[in-house]
């Protein structure tokens, strides 16, 4: 099952890897540095740019610590999927995400010093510090592990209740439906 699990997360992840690794080579390949293309006027262009930080360019020019880090997490997270038994397919997608993710902007660190970064969003007068495709699967697939990890908890403490007292707070429900319907008709 672990073997199932790893293999599916990084299936994912591959598939992450080649849709940011491709879109990053047609960026630059067909546009100059700092060029921008406006896609939707004063929202959303193509600005290609490189980052020599990580997110909202922090840590500038800290390739190698960058490098350490992101290999560190990718060490942590294969970890964590060789002790999870049984991965549900929303941790599996986002796992899958998060690795495509780190990968791809590692991959942009080894091989041109910095991250190819080209999404530009702007909101009346804030302009949002410019990304990239890898950065966005990064963010969901964070977003889903969360969202995984409230629904595991709000599941357990479901499981804690007692069968016959979970069955019990439902047949009160039906019983005041069936009350709330039966005055409803004989008012009408």
């Amino acid at each position: 099952m672990i073997k199932k699990n790893k293999e599916k997360v990084y299936s994912v992840a591959a598939i992450v890897i080649i849709i940011d690794q491709i879109i990053k080579f047609v960026i630059s390949n067909k546009m100059t540095l700092k060029q921008e293309i406006e896609i939707i006027p004063n929202f959303f262009s193509l600005y290609y740019v490189k980052n020599t930080g990580a997110a909202f360019s922090l840590l500038q020019n800290q390739r190698v610590l960058l490098i350490i880090v992101s290999l560190a997490f990718l060490f942590f997270i294969d970890r964590f999927i060789e002790r999870e038994k049984k991965l549900n397919k929303l941790s599996i997608i986002s796992l899958g995400f998060v690795i495509g993710g780190i990968v791809g902007n590692l991959i942009d660190r080894l091989i041109q010093d910095g991250v190819i970064d080209y999404l530009s969003l702007q909101f009346g007068k804030y302009l949002f510090p410019i990304f990239n495709i890898a950065d966005s699967f990064i963010v969901i697939g964070i977003g889903l592990l969360i969202i995984g990890i409230i629904k595991e908890e709000n599941k357990k403490k479901i499981d804690k209740i007692p069968v016959k007292e979970r069955l019990s707070d439902q047949v009160e429900v039906i019983k005041n439906v069936k009350k709330t319907t039966n005055k409803t008709k004989k008012k009408s």
